[in-house]
């Protein structure tokens, strides 16, 4: 069975949305830990940076994905703005 590419992209966003998801859910883990072990030596400008970092990577496949579904509606031949959001990508 092939897949078309657009069927691809939209499975590789989601892929790295979920990839994005575990980072940030991996990095809350080791800051409660280095927190409590390092206390008032903690590099809490280091973990605010890799947050924001995390945010807009999360915000380019957001933008990504939108970008990707105004092109499909476009080759269908629809308008991007009339179309109902129900969820998903």
């Amino acid at each position: 069975m092939n897949d078309t590419p657009e069927r691809e992209a939209r499975r590789a966003l989601v892929r790295l949305r979920r990839s994005v998801e575990k980072a940030v859910t991996e990095l809350a883990a080791v800051r409660g830990a280095l927190e409590h072990v390092e206390g008032a030596d903690f590099p809490t400008d280091a973990f605010a940076d890799a947050d924001q970092r995390l945010a807009a990577v999360d915000a380019f496949i957001d933008e990504q994905a939108e970008r990707l579904e105004e092109k499909l509606l476009a080759a269908g031949g629809l308008e991007p703005g009339r179309v109902r959001r129900t969820g998903g990508l």
